[in-house]
């Protein structure tokens, strides 16, 4: 029965670690942009294109 009591205290205290981990996230921003991620994999970056042209002249060597 004394197991009982001290795996709830453990849990317990596990739980609140992990809450006052993500008070702290929150507070810091960590969560402020969650959709530009998501998005930015579908967005062509020109500059890398323009330059990848510029280098390689028009050739297409690999």
């Amino acid at each position: 029965m004394g197991i009982i009591y001290i795996m709830l205290i453990i849990s317990l205290l596990i739980a609140l670690f992990f809450l006052l981990i993500f008070m702290w996230a929150t507070k810091t921003g960590q969560f402020d942009d969650d959709y530009t991620p998501s998005v930015r994999i579908l967005f062509d970056d020109e500059n890398n294109d323009q330059q990848t042209n510029q280098t390689n002249n028009g050739n297409s060597e690999v």
